[in-house]
């Protein structure tokens, strides 16, 4: 059976691997939210920055794309994948079955937010502009995350409204500044 693995954060536009085929897909009963507290990637311990997770949201859905792996690649993908994302136990990964635009289903690797971990979170959009505003992490600035995240959810036509109101309001904070 062939490895799928869900994007809907920075590995839609940074997956780290050359898929041999990309598909839009829905995963349901989850929705994107910035609920994780970023101590590595996007912020530091004294000033974390957040990114995005998969919250569970009974009756919702996410929207992004599911990645095949090539067979040859599956080995040393999960491994940097395990590397990447389960930096601090933070996330979980299971296998859950996302719908691709053609309707077909297939099981993908998907990253979900452990909400018993000390790095979930739950902030207004305000708190969490500021936070994204001033954090800055070992693979660079929180804004960073946030602009390719929209301007790649924008490319795919996924309407994402507290997103947009983020990049606005983060851009507002350094016009301020």
């Amino acid at each position: 059976m062939a490895l799928w693995v869900f994007g809907y954060g920075s590995l839609l536009w940074n997956p780290g691997f050359e898929p041999v085929e990309r598909r839009r897909a829905v995963l349901r009963d989850f929705h994107r939210s910035f609920c994780m507290l970023s101590i590595h990637h996007r912020g530091t311990v004294d000033q974390p920055g957040l990114v995005l997770a998969l919250d569970a949201a009974p009756g919702g859905q996410c929207t992004g794309v599911a990645f095949r792996v090539a067979a040859a690649d599956e080995d040393a993908v999960l491994q940097y994948l395990r590397e990447r994302e389960l930096i601090s136990s933070a996330y979980y990964e299971d296998t859950l079955q996302v719908t691709l635009e053609d309707g077909a289903q297939v099981p993908a690797l998907c990253y979900i937010i452990n909400r018993d971990h000390e790095q979930y979170c739950q902030f207004d959009l305000e708190t969490q502009a500021q936070m994204i505003a001033r954090s800055v992490g070992g693979r660079g600035p929180n804004p960073e995350y946030l602009y390719n995240t929209a301007d790649h959810l924008d490319q795919m036509g996924i309407k994402d409204d507290d997103m947009r109101w983020l990049v606005g309001r983060v851009r507002a904070i350094f016009k301020s500044d």
